[in-house]
C-alpha cells in the first residue's frame, strides 16, 4: 500500500507547489519524486495483480477440491463447460463495464451540483472576496453516496454469477465460468495497469 500511494502524494504535492507559487526549484524536485513515484506505482500494480491472481488460483482450487469435480476430469469439450468457459470469460469486462459507467453517473452528478453552487452562490464562479463559502459537505455526500450506491450492481453481478450457474447447470459449469474469468481477468488486470 505505501509503495502504490507513494506516486499520487508526490504528485500532488507538485500540484501544491505549481498552485502556491513556489520557486522553480521545488517543482523541479517534486517533479524528481514524482517519477520515482510512477516507478513505485507500476511495482505496486504489479504486485497486486499477481497476488489476485494467486488468490483466485487458491480459491478456485479450494473449490474444485472441495465439490471433488475433478475426480472424473472436466471436459473443455462439453457445451456446458465451454459455454460458460466464455461466460466467465466475459464477466471481467462486464464488471468493468458497469463500473464505469457508475463513474460517469456520480461525475455527473457532481458537475451538476458544482454548477447549481455556482448559480445560486453569488461571487463564487467569480471569486469575489466575501462571497458565501462553497457547500463541500453536499458534494462530499454526493459522492459518498454515489460510490456505495453505484457500486451495489457489480457486486451483485460477482456473487449472484457462480451461485446461479451452479443452481441451474451444475458445478463442472461453475468449474468453467471460474476457469473463463479468471484468465481474463488477470489479462484485463494486466492491460489496464499498462494503459
Amino acid at each position: 500500500l505505501a509503495i502504490d500511494v507513494y506516486g499520487p502524494i508526490c504528485d500532488n504535492a507538485g500540484g501544491i507547489a505549481e498552485m502556491a507559487e513556489l520557486p522553480e526549484a521545488v517543482r523541479e524536485k517534486t517533479d524528481a519524486l514524482d517519477a520515482a513515484g510512477n516507478t513505485t506505482a507500476a511495482i505496486g500494480k504489479g504486485f497486486a495483480i499477481g497476488s489476485a491472481a494467486l488468490v483466485s488460483l487458491a480459491l478456485t482450487a479450494a473449490f474444485v477440491t472441495r465439490t471433488e469435480v475433478l475426480e472424473n476430469g472436466v471436459n473443455m469439450l462439453n457445451p456446458t463447460v465451454f459455454a460458460f468457459l466464455l461466460v466467465g470469460s466475459m464477466l471481467p469486462y462486464w464488471f468493468s463495464a458497469m463500473t464505469m459507467k457508475s463513474v460517469g453517473i456520480a461525475a455527473m452528478e457532481m458537475v451538476k451540483e458544482v454548477k447549481r453552487q455556482f448559480d445560486t452562490i453569488p461571487g463564487l464562479l467569480e471569486g469575489t472576496p466575501g462571497h458565501a463559502p462553497p457547500d463541500h459537505a453536499r458534494c462530499i455526500k454526493i459522492s459518498t453516496d454515489a460510490s456505495l450506491r453505484e457500486m451495489v450492481p457489480p457486486a451483485v453481478l460477482v456473487m449472484t454469477a457462480p451461485i446461479l450457474t451452479g443452481m441451474f447447470f451444475g458445478v463442472e459449469a461453475v468449474v468453467g465460468l471460474l476457469a473463463g474469468g479468471m484468465a481474463s481477468g488477470v489479462q484485463l488486470a494486466i492491460s489496464a495497469s499498462n494503459t
